[in-house]
């Protein structure tokens, strides 16, 4: 596979590096959940850890809604998956999720994600909702890279303990 990050200018402005960056992440997110069926989306890497792809999936899906529509567009249209008081629900509850389901929820949340983002300068501040902090949507976007490259790495070994694939 190529790495198109590798084929910007090295001139590039910040903004198409960035959109290109996380970009990157959301796709390695698909090619390490890809070709699994449901049950093996589902399963845990360890009996003692609630993580699988498909929670990991969930909680991405969540970390977009969180920081694009409640921080950068104050219009946060609640929880997708946290029914009780459980914090981790997106990752524990996962039983009865399916893999098409929950990739349709996180490529809406995606999307809307983009759409939100496309509108505003990289120098546009939102306010979290929960602690009052302001974040720039740049502080966003490098957040979410962040976030997606973390869970990434949770993502190659959880495959790798499905059916021995790992990494790109």
């Amino acid at each position: 596979m190529i790495d198109e990050r590798f084929e910007l200018s090295p001139t590039v402005d910040e903004r198409t590096l960035l959109d290109a960056f996380l970009d990157y992440q959301r796709q390695a997110l698909l090619r390490k959940c890809a070709a699994l069926t449901d049950e093996q989306l589902r399963r845990r890497a360890v009996p003692s850890s609630s993580l699988s792809l498909l929670g990991l999936v969930r909680h991405l899906a969540t970390v977009e809604r969180w920081y694009f529509q409640a921080v950068l567009d104050g219009n946060f249209p609640g929880s997708l998956f946290t029914r009780t008081d459980d914090r981790d629900e997106d990752f524990n509850d996962v039983e009865h999720a399916t893999g098409a389901e929950t990739f349709a929820i996180w490529r809406t949340e995606v999307e809307t994600s983009r759409r939100i983002a496309a509108d505003r300068p990289l120098e546009a501040v939102g306010r979290s909702p929960d602690t009052g902090w302001e974040h720039s949507l740049r502080w966003v976007l490098t957040h979410m890279i962040d976030e997606y490259a973390r869970h990434l790495g949770h993502a190659d070994l959880i495959r790798e303990a499905i059916d021995g694939q790992t990494g790109e």
